[in-house]
């Protein structure tokens, strides 16, 4: 063969190369987008590279051009050797690519948004100014905490053990278990000094008592009220007819959405009968006499075709020993009360209306017997015993007197449905003094006294309590006993003794400390003996200050059952001394109930018979420490010899 057609059919081979390698990218376009891929990639490469040879090799990958030359160009770079073609482009990138020193970081000149010439402080990123950065709180947060559970000692958590309250919480399970068997329990009053578990222990049986009524699925609730806070009879009974009326709601949605699920059921079951049958009626029509093949219907429900089991797949269905016989499902209704369909859609709607008919009781405005008809149907819409717990009931006594207890503890005889009992908790052992005889008989039918705690029990209730509140090693050995003294001392208050505790661990936690010592359980204690009482009395106006100065000065010389008018007679007396403005008696009175109400003084209304009624008045804090808190008043410090005004109750 001559070199002229040597050099032909070389360029006639490159030319079908390059022809392949364009229609290959033709029906590929994945592989054209990796070329495209390492094209851009080569290109970002020779970026830096200001040597345009370094360009021609992507061009290879463009579709060739009509003449040859192209094609020649492509061949020529083909035959090219890798290292020959490497070098040159390495020496390019090494002359003409900047040095690490002299290149501009792009990322860091993007995150300053293009300030990369301001100095870092601007910025925010020097050392120095992350520290003068230093929030309010950061310092506090610095150190390690002490507690991994603080609400364990606060008086509003109710622990899942009860230590030394066994026997109080077993025998108000024995009166409340009536409630499970759908009985009425007894009322119960619970008695006992501040902080001897009684509230404590009633809502540990209550969650006891719902939890295993849902267990057993007996219909039982129990409500909380705090009679310190809801102190009349309208708001009692509103508040109960609310919590009512949303269970009730509650209820119904229950009830309608399974209803609801239940026609669902007996659609479904209505119109798989309806297919069924028109199936088999399919099937009976197309089923061939002599039994060909060719004429099996396309549904086989296997009334027709037991022994061919051809058949059973033609149609779908399992080819099966049981489904030789027809199936029989139990119709959804055949389980519940109702007898329809209809019946069921009427129960929908008697329940819709009844939510609707509800309706909450605003906490004022309406009159007090509408408010308890509207709780009294809110109690009774179902079969339920219900239980209601009022926290220090007799606030409630005092406040509004006997009523509310007296309707609540006859409801039962008008009740259809659901059956009440109360259960009443009391600081002071002698309310019931004051009930009516009839109430009273009918709420205390059982009595349960808690003894207050001594040191060893408050010790274990602290140890009990500090295990879950604090890291491990946190406390001491010597902390617990000092705080259990501490609250014994007093009248063994168990929530004064968890305050104590907490407090002492508040303050090693603000100073930092890794342990709380015997320091802080001394110092918390002269913190919460910080007598509020005084800073009370130090920050009244001028005309409150001499009227309890009027009844200090009473007090001190033996004079008891002070009453309004004695008071007024010496603080005339104590104004004209130090040039202040005399205010009426009426006035007087108001300002006595004003410190009555802040728990200063004791003032109770108290009948003369015939003399009509007055207020007998004492002192409900310590004298010598408030009467130097008065004498701290510069008005009052002028007050020389105060002795001659205790005459003046003699005078009039």
């Amino acid at each position: 063969m001559s070199d002229d057609e040597m050099d032909r059919t070389s360029s006639e081979t490159a030319t079908e190369r390059n022809g392949t390698e364009n229609g290959e990218s033709a029906s590929n376009p994945g592989s054209r987008a990796d070329i495209d891929t390492d094209t851009v990639d080569a290109a970002s490469e020779a970026d830096a590279d200001p040597d345009p040879a370094s360009a021609v090799a992507p061009d290879r990958h463009e579709s060739p051009g009509a003449d040859g030359d192209r094609s020649d160009a492509g061949s020529e770079h083909g035959q090219r050797s890798p290292s020959a073609d490497a070098q040159p482009r390495t020496q390019a990138q090494s002359q003409s690519q900047p040095s690490p020193q002299s290149q501009p970081d792009t990322t860091e000149s993007d995150r300053t948004h293009g300030f990369s010439n301001l100095p870092d402080t601007e910025l925010g990123g020097g050392g120095d100014e992350d520290d003068s950065n230093q929030g309010l709180f950061d310092d506090l947060l610095s150190g390690e905490p002490i507690f991994e559970n603080k609400e364990v000692l606060r008086p509003s958590y109710t622990p899942h053990e009860l230590p030394h309250r066994s026997d109080q919480i077993n025998k108000m399970a024995t009166i409340l278990v009536a409630a499970l068997r759908g009985e009425t329990p007894s009322n119960i009053l619970i008695y006992g000094k501040t902080g001897t578990g009684k509230t404590a222990s009633a809502k540990f049986v209550s969650k006891e008592l719902e939890s295993t009524s849902q267990k057993y699925s007996v219909p039982c609730d129990v409500e909380y009220i705090n009679c310190e806070v809801t102190d009349t009879q309208y708001r009692v009974l509103a508040q109960l007819a609310n919590k009512f009326i949303e269970k009730n709601k509650a209820r119904i949605d229950d009830r309608i959405e399974s209803l609801d699920a239940l026609r669902d059921r007996i659609e479904t079951y209505e119109n798989g009968e309806q297919t069924s049958i028109s199936n088999r009626t399919d099937s009976s029509e197309g089923a061939s006499p002599s039994g060909d093949s060719g004429s099996r219907p396309v549904e086989g429900t296997g009334y027709d075709s037991t022994n061919d089991p051809a058949t059973d797949s033609v149609a779908g269905s399992p080819s099966t020993a049981d489904d030789s016989q027809p199936q029989s499902t139990a119709h959804p209704l055949d389980s519940t009360e109702f007898d329809s369909i209809d019946a069921v859609e009427t129960r929908i709607d008697s329940l819709e209306a009844d939510k609707e008919s509800f309706e909450e009781v605003p906490m004022t405005g309406w009159p007090t017997d509408r408010v308890y008809s509207v709780f009294f149907d809110a109690v009774d819409y179902d079969e339920r015993v219900v239980v209601i717990m009022l926290d220090e009931i007799d606030k409630l006594v005092e406040k509004s007197g006997d009523d509310t207890l007296y309707n609540l503890s006859r409801m039962n005889s008008e009740l259809e449905n659901s059956r009440v009992s109360i259960i009443g908790i009391s600081n002071d052992l002698k309310f019931t003094d004051f009930l009516d005889p009839r109430v009273k008989s009918s709420l205390g039918e059982e009595e349960i006294v808690f003894p207050p705690y001594d040191a060893n029990q408050l010790r274990d209730i602290l140890q009990h309590r500090s295990e879950v509140a604090f890291k491990d090693n946190a406390l001491s050995s010597d902390v617990i006993p000092l705080c259990a003294a501490f609250a014994a001392q007093e009248h063994g208050d168990a929530r004064r003794a968890l305050d104590l505790l907490r407090t002492a661990g508040e303050l090693a936690e603000r100073a930092q400390a890794e342990t709380v010592v015997e320091e802080h359980v001394r110092k918390a204690q002269d913190k919460i003996e910080l007598d509020r009482v005084v800073e009370v009395v130090r920050t009244l106006p001028t005309q409150s200050k001499l009227v309890l100065f009027a009844i200090i000065l009473l007090e001190k010389n033996g004079v008891h059952s002070i009453n309004t008018g004695e008071v007024f007679n010496i603080y005339k007396r104590l104004c004209e001394e130090i040039d202040a403005d005399v205010l009426t008696q009426r006035r007087v009175t108001d300002l006595i109930s004003e410190l009555d109400m802040l728990g200063i003084v004791n003032a109770v209304v108290v009948s003369k018979g015939r003399y009509g009624r007055t207020k007998e008045i004492s002192l409900s804090v310590p004298i010598d420490e408030t009467e130097a808190v008065l004498l701290s008043d510069s008005r009052l410090s002028d007050i020389d010899d105060i002795q001659p005004f205790v005459q003046a109750r003699f005078e009039n």
